[in-house]
């Protein structure tokens, strides 16, 4: 079998949906609780209040005028030199839609192209070549495919300074790869016919080396260039390293020595070789990286052993997306000849089929060290990625904290991007203490490995309630019928099934979430879901009637929707909280569906990366396959008000729903468009909030090709402001 032309966007192309259950769907709870309250409440003239009653604000302060401003002392590490008062509106002249090849931005700014794939982070290789010929093992010293999640870290001497912009580090994952465009010989797979079902010897080692080492994170030391604009790598210097697929990296907290993740590479189950799939990211409250493992799944297979396992096993294995005869979505890095495999078991640890006689004579349980949080210090290049297990395992995209207290616990939030799965957060035991900012992974292992993982169930009235993921309680024990738990190792090795038990909402992709500095309440976007008014289980609800019609055939929804909620009291360790819909996507074209009144200005489709800065500019980016036939993916800027602060409406439908206020130009508008075929993610800014960067991953065409090449990268885009002046410092009022 060859599969060289069959193009490669493997992360984004194939979504796992492994959820049997039938807990109760998101869109299905907010059509009844809105049809409930159209009849409790009778009609459209509902205030906020009688739907979500007052709700605090939290991280909140005032300036004379009476303007919002931040609270500094709630945001720890986040870095904030600039002005940080928030824009009152949005001034720029926003961008217009573009199918072009190259990108866009607004008037006033600059888009530069920095840190494409195959960068050299150190003198003596070779710059990066059209003929892709570069050798595998130089990619350990490379910037790595599929720029994503991202953080700038202000660094000042040889440590972290939240404050520092002259100097940092820039952090990021490179979530996958592209097969038929990194390799010389593009994407060719020969089948052995005498081969087992899940192919064996049918991809060339280099090849598969290679991309390994495509994956992971690059850590870039970045200075600012001498008139001023913007930055310029370190090149040498001793910051710079790759952490890759190979990487060892350590297991901690409860999952850590467990059976469930003993291998033949680690028989004692401390340890794994690899972090992978990174896709959003995060920064941690005393100042290091949490990167995530997102589609861990498309890089394992698994031939036919289930009658090897126990029932529980198979099952840990089916609701993850790894049935029998699972073969990879096409990466099939089990398959090189053992005899061109450079390290012990270079690729047959890919492969989590059960052979040996135990777990330490096999990689079955590979499979299991990987879907974590995972902690890097990018100040010390010697330590090793610290896998927070505590905070569970699944499809993890981000992971954002919540605005930190003295003395209080520390709170991350985090989504499991795949059709029907949960959003989650996890509360530490340890207290928040401002002397652990710069503590490093000590600081880590305070905060990160004791606590407690909960799941969010949206309730119909517009409220929630977080359910704690804990062996022993709500079922979660050795009589539950479906997947008996012995331990809370086994609660979070398989918390996707505990979340499941204790009654979780189902959700469409949870993606990025992030938290608003000004208010504390928590945003997520719902990227899109293809079931939705579809499949029985996930029916056309009110807030939601917007199954598409593709060639006469509902097509579900495509262009999903961001939620937020405001916990109770402005508590983030609180176990109930307030919910609406902050932002329906859609084409503005489309009156139905465009419940949230986007125009040409600010429409959208499929909203996935989201990042609120310091000053509580809200940031959105797209993932998007539906509106791109109009216009390219994009970053969006937005001025979110409060839970509850939209009206009813009434849709095609004549069914009531509740949304946040209408996106009107003042306070949501398309800063950026990116080149044909692209994603837009990954995003941060320097503390004195004059660069921007962002993230273009699978562009399509040239972009990023060297001079007079042909084939398109991924890339790291700078964007800074043509005076040199802060990000929107056209929109400041002055004091």
């Amino acid at each position: 079998m060859t599969l060289s032309n069959k193009k490669q966007n493997l992360a984004h192309e194939v979504v796992e949906d492994s959820n049997p259950t039938n807990n109760i769907d998101f869109q299905t709870i907010i059509s009844r609780r809105l049809n409930r309250r159209s009849i409790l409440k009778g009609g459209t003239g509902l205030t906020a209040a009688a739907f979500f009653g007052a709700l605090p604000l939290v991280g909140r302060t005032e300036d004379d005028n009476g303007s919002s401003i931040v609270n500094n002392d709630s945001n720890a590490a986040i870095p904030a030199t600039g002005e940080l008062k928030r824009p009152e509106s949005l001034k720029f002249t926003a961008v217009p839609h573009s199918t072009s090849d190259e990108m866009s931005v607004a008037a006033g700014y600059k888009a530069e192209m920095i840190l494409p794939l195959g960068t050299p982070l150190i003198s003596g290789i070779d710059e990066w070549k059209d003929n892709r010929e570069q050798s595998a093992e130089s990619f350990e010293r490379r910037m790595g495919d599929n720029h994503d999640g991202m953080w700038f870290f202000g660094k000042k001497g040889r440590a972290y300074d939240a404050k520092a912009s002259e100097n940092g580090l820039l952090v990021m994952n490179h979530e996958y790869v592209n097969s038929a465009e990194l390799s010389p010989f593009g994407y060719d797979v020969t089948e052995d016919k005498n081969a087992a079902p899940i192919f064996q010897n049918c991809r060339r080692a280099s090849d598969v080396r290679r991309e390994v080492n495509c994956h992971g994170v690059a850590v870039v030391e970045m200075k600012r260039r001498t008139d001023g604009m913007g930055y310029e790598m370190v090149r040498n210097s001793k910051y710079n390293r790759r952490i890759t697929s190979s990487t060892t990296a350590q297991l901690t907290g409860p999952v850590a020595g467990s059976d469930l993740v003993k291998t033949k590479f680690d028989p004692t189950g401390f340890q794994t070789r690899g972090i992978n799939n990174n896709c959003g990211a995060g920064l941690s409250p005393w100042g290091t990286y949490l990167t995530t493992e997102e589609n861990f799944l498309g890089v394992f297979a698994r031939g036919q052993d289930a009658s090897q396992l126990s029932a529980a096993e198979n099952y840990g294995r089916d609701r993850y997306g790894a049935t029998e005869d699972h073969a990879s979505w096409g990466y099939l890095w089990h398959t090189p000849a053992a005899t061109d495999a450079k390290i012990a078991d270079e690729f047959s640890r890919w492969d989590m089929t059960a052979v040996g006689a135990t777990a330490a004579d096999d990689y079955r349980n590979g499979f299991n060290t990987f879907g974590y949080i995972t902690e890097i210090d990018p100040f010390d290049q010697k330590s090793m990625p610290q896998k927070r297990t505590a905070l569970g395992r699944f499809a993890h995209e981000n992971c954002a904290f919540a605005p930190v207290e003295q003395g209080k616990p520390v709170v991350f939030y985090m989504g499991d991007d795949s059709r029907g799965e949960y959003i989650y957060k996890f509360v530490s035991n340890a207290m928040w203490s401002n002397s652990d900012i710069g503590g490093g992974l000590k600081a880590g292992d305070k905060y990160m490995n004791k606590g407690t993982l909960y799941v969010a169930i949206f309730n119909e009235d517009g409220s929630g309630k977080w359910k704690p993921l804990i062996h022993g309680q709500n079922g979660l024990d050795a009589s539950n019928s479906v997947l008996p738990f012995s331990g809370q190792d086994e609660v979070l090795v398989f918390a996707r099934a505990a979340a499941d038990v204790v009654g979780a909402t189902k959700m469409d992709r949870p993606e990025w979430v992030s938290v608003s500095p000004l208010t504390g309440e928590v945003y997520v976007t719902l990227t899109n879901n293809k079931y939705r008014g579809v499949r029985d289980d996930q029916p056309v609800s009110a807030p939601n009637p917007r199954s598409y019609d593709a060639d006469g055939k509902a097509s579900g929804n495509d262009n999903g929707h961001i939620i937020r909620w405001a916990e109770t009291d402005g508590d983030h360790a609180a176990t109930s909280f307030e919910w609406d819909i902050y932002l329906f996507a859609a084409p503005s074209d489309l009156s139905a569906e465009n419940l949230s009144e986007l125009n040409d200005s600010n429409d959208l489709s499929s909203p996935d990366g989201l990042y609120f800065d310091p000053r509580g500019v809200l940031w959105i980016q797209t993932d998007d396959g539906a509106y791109t036939d109009t216009t390219n993916c994009m970053l969006l800027a937005a001025l979110p008000g409060d839970v509850s602060d939209g009206a009813s409406t009434v849709t095609s439908a004549r069914q009531q729903t509740r949304v946040g206020m209408s996106a009107s130009n003042d306070n949501i508008k398309r800063f950026f468009v990116g080149p044909e075929g692209c994603e837009v993610t990954g995003i941060t800014m320097t503390p004195d909030f004059k660069t921007l960067f962002i993230n273009i991953q699978h562009p399509g065409n040239t972009w990023g090709a060297v001079a007079g090449g042909s084939t398109p990268r991924s890339a790291t885009v700078m964007i800074t402001k043509e005076d040199g002046d802060v990000i929107l410092a056209e929109s400041f009022v002055p004091a």
